[in-house]
């Protein structure tokens, strides 16, 4: 389980079925924008692919190959993603009134 922020990255079996996934530009995939800063946690490598899943609002990471996958953001250390599958989770406050997510 590796966590970067408000972002949770967590190891799964296998990819569940019926995912969409989502385009990246120039191999640059975007798991988290900071609301408050603007800064993205982000993964500029080849063979690494974001999905989500519409029916339950949930995203899932691909890192194919045989070397890990850099995550970065300008305000906390890079983490080293090794190749396999994974739940992309963003923590969230509670509120009496609500949940919400956590801003970076």
């Amino acid at each position: 389980m590796f966590r970067q922020g408000d972002v949770l990255i967590v190891p799964i079996e296998r990819m569940p079925c019926g995912l969409q996934r989502l385009a990246c530009a120039n191999d640059c995939v975007v798991l988290a924008y900071g609301e408050a800063t603007g800064h993205a946690h982000a993964i500029t490598a080849a063979g690494v692919a974001l999905f989500r899943d519409p029916e339950r609002e949930a995203m899932f990471m691909q890192v194919a190959g045989a070397s890990p996958a850099a995550l970065e953001h300008p305000e906390h250390g890079t983490i080293h993603i090794p190749p396999g599958d994974y739940r992309i989770i963003r923590q969230r406050e509670y509120f009496p009134d609500a949940n919400r997510i956590v801003e970076d």
